[in-house]
Order: C-alpha cells, then sequence, then structure tokens
C-alpha cells in the first residue's frame, strides 16, 4: 500500500540507533505515522521537526506502521527556533495535532490554516491572537465550532457577554443570569479554549497535551 502527500513534519522520536518514529501531518491524509529510515545519523538533508515538503508512506498492510520517504522543500521552523516568544505557540499547535486527530483522516482546512500560521508567526505583533485562531479552528474541526454572532436562548445580538460550554455559541446578559456560574466569559481567550480542549481530552479519555498545558503557564 503506498500513500502520497505533503505534509509538516510535527513529531519525531528515535526508534534505534539509526531510524526513527515520525508523524508527518499532511493535508491529504491527515496525521500519518511511521518510519524515518536514517533519521538519526543522517548528516545530510536531516529531517527536522517543522520542515514542509512531499512525502511517502509505504507498507505492505494499512494497519502496518509503515516506511515513509521524506522531501523536504523548506523549514518553516527555523526562524520560530530562533524566537523563545514563539517556540511555545509552534510546540502546542504540533502537540495538540499528535495527541487529538485521529490518524488517516483528512484535515485539509486545518492542514492550510497550521501552514498559515508557521508562516505568520514570525511577521506579527499579535502572535497570541493568531495562534487563538488556529485553536478555534481546531476546535471547529473536533465538533466544538464556536458561534458568536447571535444568543443561543433569545437570538438577540447585543450584549453577548457569555459563552455556553456546551453548545459554544454565545449568549447575552439576559439569557446567562440564571446560569452565570456556568458560562464562560467573552471575548474568547486562551484560557476559554483550553478548558474546551480539557473538556474534550477528559471525555476521550486522555490528557491534555503537555505543551499546550505549559503554555497556560506563560504571561503572553
Amino acid at each position: 500500500m503506498k500513500l502520497e502527500s505533503v505534509g509538516i513534519l510535527i513529531a519525531m522520536r528515535p526508534f534505534d540507533e539509526k531510524n526513527a518514529i515520525a508523524q508527518i501531518f499532511t493535508r491529504e491524509y491527515g496525521v500519518m505515522s511511521g518510519m524515518l529510515r536514517g533519521a538519526v545519523v543522517a548528516r545530510t538533508n536531516r529531517p527536522l521537526v517543522g520542515q514542509v515538503g512531499s512525502v511517502s508512506w509505504n507498507a505492505r498492510l494499512d494497519s502496518a506502521l509503515g516506511v515513509f520517504h521524506w522531501d523536504a522543500e523548506k523549514n518553516l521552523s527555523a526562524p520560530i527556533m530562533m524566537r523563545p516568544d514563539l517556540l511555545p505557540f509552534m510546540n502546542a499547535m504540533f502537540d495538540l495535532i499528535c495527541t487529538m486527530l485521529p490518524e488517516r483522516e483528512s484535515y485539509e482546512h486545518l492542514y492550510d490554516e497550521t501552514i498559515k500560521l508557521l508562516t505568520n508567526l514570525v511577521n506579527t505583533n499579535t502572535p497570541a491572537d493568531e495562534y487563538l485562531g488556529w485553536e478555534i479552528t481546531l476546535l471547529g474541526e473536533l465538533g466544538y465550532a464556536l458561534d458568536l454572532t447571535h444568543c443561543s436562548g433569545c437570538g438577540g445580538t447585543e450584549n453577548l457577554c457569555y459563552l455556553s460550554p456546551k453548545t459554544g455559541r454565545a449568549v447575552c446578559d439576559k439569557c446567562a443570569a440564571p446560569y452565570i456560574n456556568k458560562l464562560y466569559k467573552l471575548p474568547v481567550t486562551l484560557n476559554t479554549t483550553l478548558r474546551f480542549l480539557e473538556n474534550i481530552c477528559m471525555t476521550v479519555g486522555t490528557k491534555l497535551p503537555q505543551f499546550r498545558v505549559m503554555l497556560g503557564k506563560i504571561k503572553i
């Protein structure tokens, strides 16, 4: 079996003295895992997390780990690695993709937004806002799309100061009054999306990715 796509190398760990296990977020097939032969000892064209390129995945059986052939075209992480203030955003993003997305399910819109964020992080004065937009997109892909256009109770468009943790929809001051202790305060912040992510992890029985936990402890 052979699958071909373009992708982002989002994680890699040594398997033995020469080879590594990698996760690549592809445009057509979502997150894929496989072996990168010689990745640990490569002196030229060494695979690096944050590279974007062409990838093929080969395996005898669909259920097998498979082997990657990786042809890097550019490294979008290189300028981010030089910025300690930006690196936590990239680490959290890759960690969330690895942990929360099921393997081999296409998320083309999220892939495009991931490329966009990696490209824009070093060129924006508001990296936290750019990253927040990406997390909102991720929540939408996971079935938790946020709707801030009108009140979920009365349909009004004014005084939308709260957000329902169950529906992800805005709530006006009047409708929120009986449930105010159970609602999230607007506007949406990284703390808001963190709480949604924690709830998702609790539902599926996994832990919130470590780099996302660490991002919440950093003053932005």
